[in-house]
């Protein structure tokens, strides 16, 4: 994943009240329940076999390898809780979230003229409808360079254009991130 993936998650993970479960078994048979019961769609999911994933249910093997470890926990910290990451990707995508990056950044005016790209560091709270089209593009499983895309465009509207007031037409490119922080509201 890319810094804006990790970012996001990191914000949604915030949210959650309780730990994820501890023991292998125990995480695999939380995310075999989060897909309905299928360990066929949980083995697709970590990438190894379906028979695998019915080990573990079943508790002959014990010790996942690091590969299968870090994915089974990666995979059930994305679909644990489903209700408070829905509740909180709802009220951010109506409060909006606020964002810390440092990143270089160029844009392009609607003369023509280009200002050379920058490394810049940013903390500035997004609109609620870019935090919306942000959060729904993450959960549509979106690249990084689309994500990029829709943070440059909400950070150009409300740091570059000062939220419409200023700089009518200015197209704002964002690359080479060093960190992504983000706070949901």
């Amino acid at each position: 994943m890319g810094e804006i993936s990790d970012g996001i998650e990191t914000a949604l993970q915030a949210t959650q009240t309780r730990p994820i479960p501890l023991s292998p078994q125990a995480r695999m048979r939380a995310l075999v329940k989060a897909e309905k019961g299928s360990t066929k769609a949980a083995a697709a999911r970590l990438g190894c076999s379906q028979r695998q994933v019915e080990r573990y249910l079943a508790g002959q093997v014990k010790r996942p390898t690091p590969r299968l470890a870090a994915a089974l926990e990666q995979q059930l910290r994305r679909v644990w809780q489903p209700r408070l990451r829905a509740r909180a990707i709802k009220k951010a995508s109506a409060t909006g979230i606020v964002v810390e990056t440092r990143a270089r950044f160029g844009f392009t005016s609607a003369a023509g003229s280009t200002d050379d790209p920058r490394m810049r560091r940013i903390t500035e709270q997004l609109p609620p409808n870019t935090a919306a089209q942000l959060l729904a593009a993450h959960q549509a499983g979106a690249g990084e360079q689309q994500l990029a895309q829709i943070l440059a465009g909400g950070l150009g509207f409300s740091y570059f254009r000062d939220r419409g007031r200023r700089a009518d037409g200015l197209d704002v490119e964002l690359s080479d991130i060093d960190y992504c922080e983000l706070d949901l509201l």
